[in-house]
């Protein structure tokens, strides 16, 4: 199941991810950022079934590494230092990070060949849309 997240994937299709960001407390500068950049998203899986998980863009890199189930240390692209979780529940990759009493999900599902991600905090859900390179 794990198999049809692992790739490289392009950004193509970005909608309200701004009002996500402000959700999180992302300062404008970083958000303007954010809206610009199209990262490319690059899964992996190693042998002993650890998950890397590569965000790439001109404006910044990221790398986090996990076993489904597991909590993590992660520190986010906008510096944020969370608790994380991944699992994957009915075909979707569910990252849930936890910080300063807050708590937001990030949903990741593979329909029609493209990658789906849902960036869910409150009330605000952002899609974020990738195509397989």
């Amino acid at each position: 199941m794990f198999e049809a997240f692992v790739g490289t994937w392009k950004l193509n299709e970005s909608k309200n991810f701004d009002e996500y960001m402000k959700t999180l407390g992302v300062n404008v500068a970083i958000r303007k950022m954010g809206n610009i950049v199209k990262p490319d998203l690059i899964i992996s899986v190693d042998k002993h079934g650890v998950v890397c998980m590569k965000s790439q863009s001109t404006f910044k890199t990221t790398e986090i590494k996990f076993k489904l189930g597991e909590q993590f240390d992660e520190t986010t692209a906008d510096d944020r230092h969370t608790k994380t979780v991944m699992t994957l529940e009915n075909g979707k990759l569910i990252q849930k990070q936890t910080w300063d009493g807050k708590e937001t999900c990030i949903e990741r599902e593979i329909t029609d060949g493209k990658l789906i991600v849902k960036c869910i905090m409150e009330d605000v859900v952002a899609v974020r849309t990738y195509v397989k390179a």
